[in-house]
């Protein structure tokens, strides 16, 4: 009904472009406006003032020859003293933003390596931003900001970098030694960073075993003293008691007493054996024939010793 009566609306955040017999008459502001189309006067399309952002995926190669995947974000606005020219003078604002985008990233990533890419993505978002400021100023669009915000290497670049990353932090957990020439890792190839990876790895392997082989010659010598001095004190403690038994009990040997103490050893070891529940199954010849057997040989040392 209000375009019969040749009257329109104008949204807000939003400029109508107003021509005239097909001419560009005027550029119309929010609000109600009266166009009489019987003398001419229409409205070619709208054009909108917000900020729109646009995200274009650039896929590169670095310096050192690896392949990336940029993606930079845009955002960019129609300026409202422009608006005949944002219009009219460009058929497709985003394929052309995208295009200056992919000829300004092209052109600058192949300077740099790919560590590098990483760490300068705001010289490159600067560079785009210029880049996109300059050629767009002219068709009335202003760039509000132009932000970097991913650097996707290949697959295989980023499986080699985390070997790279975890054999240096094996290196640093247990071992001092690292390559001096830590900032230069960045190689010319996938490849070159697979061996720098294996590389890594194969020192951190190293140093793990140096310390396990370290670790089991402190525990085998402490293992060694202790055994020494356990049997240095099994040795002191009999010399003891052989020599108070034959103070005390006179008419007896050392002798007799070290047969004695292996027989009280041997019953010992026996009720040890019978009362543990984990222990293995231990086959030794053992009956009443074998505590009569040892019975006799320590009557026999007895009387051979009384008889000398």
């Amino acid at each position: 009904m209000g375009q019969a009566l040749g009257l329109i609306q104008v949204d807000q955040s939003t400029v109508a472009v107003k021509e005239s017999f097909g001419k560009f008459d005027e550029i119309l502001e929010p609000g109600c406006h009266f166009l009489p189309w019987c003398i001419g006067k229409q409205v070619a399309g709208y054009l909108s003032l917000r900020v729109q952002q646009l995200d274009v995926r650039c896929e590169t190669k670095t310096k050192d020859n690896v392949f990336v995947n940029v993606v930079a974000s845009v955002q960019y606005r129609a300026l409202a003293d422009k608006a005949s020219d944002a219009f009219y003078r460009l058929s497709n604002t985003r394929e052309q933003i995208q295009s200056y985008v992919f000829d300004v990233i092209r052109a600058c990533v192949p300077k740099m390596n790919l560590d590098d890419a990483f760490e300068q993505k705001n010289e490159i978002a600067k560079a785009v931003e210029d880049e996109l400021e300059k050629a767009m100023s002219m068709y009335g669009y202003e760039i509000v900001q132009t932000l970097i915000v991913d650097i996707e290497p290949d697959e295989h670049v980023k499986r080699a970098m985390n070997e790279i990353n975890a054999g240096k932090l094996h290196i640093l957990v247990f071992g001092p030694k690292f390559h001096s020439d830590e900032q230069n890792c960045t190689t010319s190839s996938i490849a070159a960073r697979m061996r720098l990876a294996a590389n890594e790895k194969a020192e951190a392997e190293k140093i793990l075993q140096i310390k396990r082989a370290e670790g089991d010659a402190e525990s085998k010598y402490l293992s060694g003293l202790g055994i020494a001095r356990q049997r240095q004190a099994i040795v002191d403690g009999l010399r003891d008691s052989v020599l108070a038994f034959s103070e005390n009990v006179p008419g007896t040997s050392a002798r007799d007493v070290m047969d004695m103490v292996l027989v009280t050893q041997y019953f010992d070891t026996m009720k040890d054996i019978g009362a543990s529940s984990k222990s293995s199954s231990v086959f030794i010849p053992h009956g009443p024939g074998a505590v009569r057997d040892i019975a006799a040989q320590i009557r026999d040392g007895q009387l051979q010793a009384g008889m000398l």
